[in-house]
C-alpha cells in the first residue's frame, strides 16, 4: 500500500507506540477502540488518496482536451481591437477603423467660405495576413463610394533584405505625408504633401520596396498616374526616400531624411499641379503652379527632413523643391517649406516609428495628455513674382485614451495673389480602432 505524507507520519508515530506500556495503565477494551479509530483512519486516507489520483488524471484529461481545442481552433484577441487568427498560423484577420468629425468657422476677408460641419474620414479597415503575404484593405466613406473612397488596397510580402509591397499605397515621399492620419500632428498636412506639392496624388497603383533597419530605412516605388477612381492613361512615377536616425534612446530621437519624386504627364495623363488651402479645410485655395495635360511634360521633386524628440518637446519640417514642365517653356520651380513642434504638458512624448522612419502618437494614459502644437508653412512659384501663400496654425491636442482624441486648430491664412487673409477655427473629434 502507497502512503500519503500524512499516512507516512502517522505510522511514523505508531512506531514510537508502545503496547505493553499501554496496557499497564489502559484497559483491553480501550485498546481495542484505539485500534478500530487507527484502522479507519488509515481508510480513510487511503480513499483520499485514490480520490486524488482520479482527478489528476481529469486534469491531464482536460489539458489534453485544451491543448488539441487550440491547435483546431481559431483564436480570437481582443485587445485593442479584434483579430481572427487560424489555428495553424496561416491565416489572420484584424479589424479597424477611424472615425474624424470637424466642424469648422471662418472669418471672412475676400473670400467667403461656409462654415460647417463635416465627416473628414469615416474609414474601415480590414488587414491581417495569408500564407505569408500581408493584405490591407480600406474604405473611406467619407470621400465617395466605391473607387473614389479606395485608400489603402494591397499585399505585401517580406522578399530578401525588405518588404515587397503591390497595390494602391502611398509613394515613398515626404515624411508628413507618410505619416498615417491617425498620429499627424495637426488636422491637416503641412503643403509639402498631396495637401499642396502633390496636390490629390496620395495614394498611387504601383509597386514598392521598403528596407529598414535598426535606425534607418530605405524605399522606392514606381507607378502610374492614375488614381484608383480615374480614367486609364499611360503616366508613370518613381520616388524614393531614404531616412537616419543617429540619435534614438529612450527619450531623444534625432531624424535626417531624403526623397525624390519624378511624375511623367504620358498619353492620357491628368494634369499635375500644387495647390494651397492656405486657410484650413474647406477654405479658399490657391494654385501654385500647373503642368498641363497630355503634353508629356514631368514634375521632380526633391525633399529634406530634419525632426527631433526630445523628452516633451518635438520638432519636425521638411523642405522642398519641384519643378513643373511648361510644355517646351521655361519651367516654374515651386518652394514650399514648414516647421511645426509640439509640447506635451503633463508627461508622454513623441513616439518614433523606425521601421517607417516617422513619429507617432504618444503613448497614453489613464490620467490623458495634453499637448500644444505650432506650425508655419509656406509655398511659392519661384517663377511667377506674387504667386505664394503662407499659413501659420496653433492648437491644443487632448489625448483622452488611446482611441479618443480631441483637436483644435486656429489657422491664419494669407494669399499673396488676392491679398485674401482669412482665418479659421477647426475643432476635430478623432476615434479609432
Amino acid at each position: 500500500m502507497r502512503l500519503t505524507p500524512l499516512a507516512a507520519a502517522f505510522a511514523v508515530a505508531l512506531a514510537g507506540f508502545s503496547p505493553a506500556a499501554f496496557a499497564q495503565s489502559a484497559s483491553e477494551a480501550e485498546v481495542a477502540e484505539l485500534k478500530a479509530q487507527v484502522a479507519a483512519l488509515m481508510q480513510r486516507i487511503e480513499q483520499l488518496e485514490a480520490s486524488n489520483e482520479a482527478q489528476t488524471g481529469i486534469n491531464l484529461d482536460t489539458a489534453d482536451a485544451l491543448k488539441t481545442m487550440q491547435m483546431t481552433q481559431p483564436r480570437v484577441e481582443t485587445k485593442g481591437g479584434l483579430k481572427v487568427t487560424s489555428a495553424d498560423n496561416q491565416f489572420s484577420m484584424q479589424v479597424g477603423g477611424r472615425i474624424h468629425f470637424d466642424g469648422y468657422a471662418f472669418d471672412d476677408d475676400v473670400t467667403d467660405p461656409t462654415s460647417t460641419t463635416e465627416f473628414r474620414r469615416a474609414r474601415l479597415t480590414l488587414q491581417g495576413t495569408a500564407l505569408g503575404w500581408e493584405y490591407k484593405m480600406e474604405q473611406d466613406f467619407a470621400a465617395g463610394s466605391n473607387l473614389d473612397g479606395l485608400r489603402d488596397l494591397y499585399i505585401a510580402k517580406a522578399f530578401g533584405l525588405g518588404k515587397l509591397t503591390i497595390g494602391h499605397f502611398k509613394p515613398y515621399r515626404s515624411m508628413e505625408e507618410l505619416t498615417s492620419s491617425n498620429e499627424i500632428l495637426m488636422m491637416e498636412r503641412p503643403f509639402a504633401s498631396a495637401t499642396g506639392l502633390f496636390n490629390g496624388r496620395q495614394f498611387q497603383q504601383g509597386v514598392g520596396y521598403l528596407y529598414s533597419g535598426a535606425n534607418y530605412t530605405l524605399g522606392a516605388s514606381a507607378f502610374n498616374l492614375r488614381g484608383a477612381s480615374g480614367p486609364r492613361n499611360e503616366g508613370t512615377g518613381i520616388a524614393a526616400r531614404a531616412t537616419w536616425a543617429p540619435i534614438m534612446s529612450g527619450t531623444e530621437t534625432f531624424h535626417l531624411g531624403a526623397w525624390y519624386s519624378h511624375e511623367n504627364i504620358n498619353e492620357g495623363s491628368a494634369a499635375l499641379s500644387a495647390a494651397a488651402s492656405y486657410a484650413g479645410r474647406r477654405g479658399p485655395s490657391q494654385t501654385i503652379a500647373t503642368t498641363a495635360a497630355g503634353t508629356g511634360d514631368q514634375v521632380d521633386a526633391y525633399g529634406l527632413e530634419l525632426a527631433g524628440q526630445w523628452g516633451p518637446v518635438f520638432f519636425q519640417s521638411e523642405y522642398a523643391l519641384a519643378s513643373f514642365g511648361q510644355g517646351g517653356g521655361v519651367d516654374q520651380d515651386v518652394a514650399t517649406f514648414y516647421a511645426q513642434g509640439s509640447l506635451m504638458l503633463n508627461g508622454g512624448q513623441k513616439v518614433y516609428k523606425a521601421p517607417n522612419g516617422v513619429f507617432g502618437s504618444p503613448k497614453v494614459t489613464d490620467r490623458g495628455l495634453w499637448e500644444l502644437t505650432a506650425r508655419y508653412d509656406h509655398i511659392e512659384n519661384k517663377d511667377i513674382a506674387g504667386r505664394e501663400a503662407e499659413s501659420f496654425i496653433l492648437g491644443v491636442n487632448y489625448y483622452i485614451n488611446p482611441n479618443l482624441r480631441l483637436m483644435m486648430n486656429y489657422t491664419l491664412g494669407e494669399n499673396e495673389v488676392t491679398g485674401d487673409d482669412i482665418n479659421q477655427l477647426a475643432l476635430r473629434t478623432q476615434f479609432s480602432f
